[in-house]
């Protein structure tokens, strides 16, 4: 997977913010224990979830639709963003097309009346890391526990008790660890198919452009909603969602 430009201006507010964050103080010991559930100690059991509610998920990362061969899967990453979700949103709603926010933690956690809107309508949660490290990959498990198991709790909290259903690594920064630990908190890794590359603003045309020409790749399509000036992605769904209806696309979730 294509890595994203890891140094746009804005990840590194997010990565200096977490840094500044105390982890959540109350709950990181116990959320870093859930580590144990990828190499094989006994975990703890999340304080957002009663026991046995999580059930773990395949390692594998997804790309396909639960709506077949016919079906797109919609993923929007970096938010919630207080200027582009809620208009994200709209678009969404007009069309009748449910998505799935892959959400940073720290975003989470600074606008909480969003991630509650998103799940009031029907859309699904996913772990984005708590600061959007595109190096993930090359550090230490320790690390990679952190920023995903604090993004959970993170965006779970946030929600009002909603778990993400999936973990989409930064950049596609995965790692055996990293797929292993997340389906074991029932996140399936979430890959995707085209990357509109709407983070690098080519305008409205040249990212209905990308989906058009890159759609048979697959159905999981990346688009932003945090990072900067989103106004181009929104246009561009505008378009791309009534255009994927009358080529006979149906709108689903990636696969569980």
């Amino acid at each position: 997977m294509a890595q994203h430009g890891g140094g746009r201006g804005w990840y590194g507010k997010v990565v200096g913010a977490a840094l500044g964050v105390t982890v959540l103080a109350a709950g990181a010991s116990a959320w870093s224990a859930q580590a144990g559930a990828a190499d094989g100690t006994s975990p703890r059991a999340a304080s957002s979830a009663t026991p046995g509610s999580v059930k773990p998920v395949s390692v594998t990362i997804a790309h396909a639709s639960d709506k077949g061969a016919r079906g797109v899967n919609i993923t929007i990453d970096d938010g919630p963003d207080p200027m582009w979700t809620p208009q994200m949103l709209d678009v969404l709603r007009e069309y009748g097309v449910k998505a799935t926010f892959c959400m940073v933690g720290t975003q989470a956690q600074a606008h909480p009346d969003l991630v509650k809107q998103v799940v009031a309508a029907g859309h699904r949660l996913c772990d984005h890391s708590v600061a959007h490290d595109t190096t993930m990959d090359t550090k230490t498990q320790a690390y990679q526990s952190q920023q995903i198991l604090d993004a959970e709790q993170m965006i779970t909290e946030a929600s009002g008790g909603v778990r993400p259903m999936y973990y989409r690594a930064p950049g596609g920064a995965f790692t055996p660890y990293s797929r292993k630990l997340a389906a074991s908190r029932g996140m399936r890794p979430l890959g995707w198919n085209v990357d509109t590359k709407d983070f690098e603003r080519p305008g409205a045309d040249a990212i209905v452009a990308t989906v058009q020409r890159e759609l048979p790749n697959g159905p999981t399509l990346l688009f932003h909603d945090a990072g900067g000036d989103r106004s181009q992605t929104v246009e561009a769904l505008r378009r791309i969602l009534p255009w994927l209806k009358t080529q006979g696309y149906s709108f689903g979730f990636p696969v569980r």
